[in-house]
């Protein structure tokens, strides 16, 4: 039996999910429009003061004002919901920018959330918007969103206190001081361990080949850069 719907060609997302899953509990309790209309004022158009232009016509001297008001190019901006939505998911579920968006074109859930009606296979927007929409509310303006949500997470016992006094850092793309491991330098390295576990034993060794490896080293640098 099909259930009736507004668009006939989409399906609508609360009939598809369930309404007791965390993230549509929440998104129901969430303030919103508090949470918007905090951050309106950092996307609002920049008025533009205009020109005077001077001119003489049948009457005399007139002036005209050009390039004044609010100018409505450029494209539409996403929804402050969407994307605040996503910063939350992003937090929630560690994922990249572009996992984020892949994965928000395929679950409901997700999409129940960031305050869609009818399902859309498509990415709610490109990755690159995302960095840039951090930038523009900030640092503190991020830390102040997920810390808004987490509470209402914590007084709906979607989230346990104790989950959150655990800080996991994902160090992969972090700088380390640590050079590539050449099979000259592991040569090297074994030299080392076998001279200085000999002298650890007592046994004499007529050459180390300390200053040979030196040299060799040196040589298979420049044979590499070459």
């Amino acid at each position: 039996m099909a259930t009736s719907t507004d668009d006939f060609f989409r399906s609508r997302l609360d009939q598809m999910i369930d309404q007791r899953h965390p993230l549509a509990v929440l998104a129901s309790r969430m303030p919103w429009q508090e949470i918007e209309s905090s951050l309106a004022h950092r996307f609002a158009r920049a008025a533009k003061a205009g020109k005077q232009i001077e001119d003489i016509d049948l009457f005399g001297a007139t002036v005209s004002l050009s390039g004044a008001g609010i100018s409505k190019a450029g494209r539409p901006r996403l929804p402050l919901r969407l994307m605040v939505s996503l910063l939350y998911l992003k937090d929630a579920f560690n994922e990249s920018d572009e996992a984020l968006v892949e994965r928000w074109g395929e679950t409901p859930t997700w999409q129940y959330f960031s305050g869609l009606a009818y399902f859309e296979h498509r990415w709610p927007c490109d990755p690159t918007l995302l960095v840039k929409f951090r930038k523009l509310i900030g640092e503190e303006g991020v830390e102040e969103l997920l810390a808004r949500t987490i509470e209402v997470a914590v007084s709906l016992k979607l989230i346990a206190k104790k989950e959150l006094s655990e800080i996991i850092i994902d160090s992969t793309v972090q700088e380390k001081a640590i050079t590539h491991p050449t099979y000259s330098k592991l040569l090297q390295a074994a030299r080392a361990k076998l001279v200085e576990s000999a002298q650890e034993e007592g046994i004499s060794l007529k050459q180390t080949y300390a200053k040979e490896s030196q040299v060799l080293g040196y040589r298979a640098g420049r044979y590499a850069h070459v």
